[in-house]
């Protein structure tokens, strides 16, 4: 006899803690509440543990029950993705990866990434859907995708993550700005009274900003755009200064179609995440993708 547990019970193991009762957990799994009863002694003399404690207001996980729902949740998502991946090859179908990506790290990271990840996975097909960082946490938690990366401040309720990078934003300027011949360094207080080309709400930019300006009076800003390229052609065209991530506008300042302002008393510097849905550990292609994004690069500093 096997001394592994079943997938059934450790399911419903994790159902108890999520759904609060083992009640419900039976419910859940279409069996009678007395089934379900014995199969959690049953792991429970398996594995030698108490892992519910049973009170007059109804079942609930022991520290160790807790534990073992916790490790079993992954081993559940590991057998998920086994028979995806079974399922794909009994119909012909290449393995798929779905990813999302805020524009600022699709524009200038991903396409690294993805190129190293075909060399190590030549047979996964990737789809890649390229949105402000909000709608990539939300599509990462609806489970449209199985991996996303963000830029900004925090990472959404609900998302693991893990930081695959940092960023600067830069004060930019048409060279024929008065900024762009200014002799004193700019400070917090006045780019923050100052209108400006923004980026959306809902981009990891914008809430940067954003927050480097609490507690500063804001001007409304000059115009709001939804992408970067459209923020540095208004900044190009001299509509007012603009606030970029520094992998955005390196080339137009390298070649004088922009000018960075110098700044200080902000913090403007960001982390890049990679974010998928909290409970659901990443498994297959998602694996070696979040690998290859999160190994040391250099920062939007060093380019």
């Amino acid at each position: 006899m096997s001394t592994l547990p079943d997938l059934d019970s450790l399911k419903l193991l994790v159902d108890v803690g999520q759904l609060g009762s083992l009640g419900q957990a039976a419910k859940a799994a279409g069996i009678a509440q007395p089934s379900a009863s014995k199969r959690v002694a049953q792991l429970e003399r398996r594995l030698g543990l108490p892992l519910i404690e049973r009170t007059p207001r109804g079942s609930m996980l022991t520290a160790e029950g807790k534990m073992v729902a916790g490790w079993a949740a992954q081993v559940l998502a590991a057998a998920e993705e086994l028979m995806r991946a079974v399922e794909a090859v009994r119909h012909g179908e290449a393995a798929h990866l779905r990813v999302a990506a805020s524009m600022t790290v699709a524009e200038y990271l991903v396409p690294r990434w993805l190129g190293e990840f075909q060399h190590r996975e030549p047979v996964v097909q990737v789809g890649l859907d390229v949105v402000n960082s909000a709608d990539v946490a939300a599509r990462v938690l609806a489970g449209e995708v199985e991996l996303g990366f963000v830029e900004g401040p925090s990472v959404p309720e609900g998302l693991a993550s893990r930081v695959v990078g940092t960023d600067r934003l830069m004060v930019v300027v048409a060279p024929g700005h008065p900024w762009a011949r200014r002799r004193t360094v700019l400070r917090g207080p006045e780019l923050a009274a100052t209108p400006l080309v923004v980026r959306e709400p809902g981009s990891g930019t914008r809430e940067t900003l954003e927050v480097a300006f609490k507690g500063l009076h804001r001007a409304s800003p000059r115009l709001e755009l939804g992408s970067n390229a459209a923020v540095k052609g208004a900044a190009q065209a001299g509509a007012a200064p603009a606030v970029l991530s520094a992998y955005a506008v390196e080339a137009e300042v390298a070649t004088g179609r922009l000018v960075e302002v110098p700044l200080t008393g902000l913090d403007l510097i960001r982390d890049l995440w990679a974010v998928w849905r909290r409970g659901r550990p990443l498994t297959g292609p998602a694996t070696t993708l979040l690998a290859i994004a999160g190994r040391p690069s250099r920062s939007a500093d060093e380019h």
